[in-house]
């Protein structure tokens, strides 16, 4: 389990595309889970896109400023989840961005709360994907790149793309050996271009840690929505690729923390209600058989701590498993799904993704 920060850039990229890709492609054994957060400064764009504005625009990481400062954080996070697992498992969750740029400003003091919170979730089988949009890495927010295990910079093979990231890799490069090390750094590109992967590495001093194929009709169903649990969409290059890179990242954090002192990894301290919520919300799964990679880190504190083991995951609702699902605070309700009405009001409707 670790954290995987993803960084866009200027001419899009594809850093929410990519992120969502390795949302749907992660592998899971039981009891795992991945959460994505969309925390790009320039405003949340999955519900809109990937899920068609079928839930509220108001849940989400905007939810997350007053209730840091009421001392709810831990509590409020896991209401604001939407569960977009294919059968309503509750396994691949997405923590949706701002509908507004403007409320990223009330945020600034929320970060360092949050990325303590996300690490943490480490010790409950959780794996967090942060999208950061071009601009995330920078700023107040800069602590989420800096504590993640992994920062994978997206960018397209072609002039344009390789010539406005470059220093913007240089830069946010400076950054994290400012603050423990850019050993962390990648790139991920996607192969529109003419331009190898092994010179892209060479002339960046980064290395390239997997390769995405330009798939316009593919990456149009995360982007603008369609029928992501299409069998066609799962076996998609697109997804394939994802897949080949979750392994080799996952493989270089496991290589890093293994060439670390445990000393080094050091555990978020949570209040005992943040430790209460994260072990009630998301109980400890039980062990998997064969070899586990070295984590490097102490347990974290209150992993233990009492709250159920066992059990589904509070909140999504069952039925139409191709549609998203908010992620409540209390048992499994069996109303329909809701959807955006004409009006923008919410109404229970049965949703389809066919197009």
């Amino acid at each position: 389990m670790a954290l995987f920060a993803i960084v866009g850039g200027h001419g899009a990229p594809g850093a929410t595309v990519t992120a969502l890709a390795m949302l749907h492609a992660w592998p899971l054994q039981t009891g795992q889970r991945v959460l994505l957060a969309e925390c790009d400064p320039d405003g949340g764009v999955i519900l809109a896109g990937a899920l068609e504005g079928r839930l509220d625009a108001s849940r989400g990481l905007g939810q997350l400023g007053v209730a840091d400062r009421q001392g709810q954080l831990a509590q409020t996070l896991m209401t604001q989840l939407t569960d977009v697992s294919p059968s309503g498992t509750a396994d691949r969750l997405l923590l949706p961005g701002v509908s507004d740029p403007a409320q990223y400003s009330g945020l600034a003091y929320v970060w360092e709360s949050l990325v303590n919170l996300l690490v943490a979730l480490e010790g409950q089988g959780v794996d967090v994907l942060i999208d950061l949009g071009r601009s995330g890495a920078s700023g107040p927010s800069a602590v989420l790149a800096r504590r993640a295990d992994a920062v994978l910079v997206v960018a397209r093979s072609t002039l344009r793309s390789l010539t406005t990231a470059h220093p913007r890799v240089a830069a946010l490069r400076a950054d994290l050996d400012a603050h423990g090390g850019s050993d962390t750094l990648g790139l991920v590109l996607v192969e529109e271009g003419p331009y190898k992967a092994s010179d892209v590495s060479a002339r960046f001093g980064t290395p390239v840690l997997g390769l995405l194929p330009f798939a316009p009709d593919t990456a149009a169903v995360l982007s603008d929505g369609g029928n992501s649990h299409d069998r066609r969409f799962v076996r998609s290059p697109l997804l394939r690729s994802a897949r080949t890179i979750i392994d080799e990242v996952r493989a270089q954090v496991s290589r890093r923390r293994a060439q670390l002192a445990p000393p080094q990894f050091i555990a978020p301290e949570l209040t005992t209600h943040q430790n209460q919520a994260l072990a009630t919300t998301f109980p400890v799964p039980p062990p998997v058989a064969g070899p586990v990679p070295p984590s490097g880190r102490p347990p974290v504190p209150g992993a233990n701590a009492a709250g159920p083991r066992s059990g589904r995951y509070p909140g999504p609702v069952p039925p139409s498993p191709p549609a998203p699902r908010p992620m409540p605070n209390t048992a499994m309700p069996t109303a329909p799904i809701p959807s955006a009405g004409p009006t923008g009001e919410l109404r229970p409707q049965a949703v389809s993704h066919a197009r």
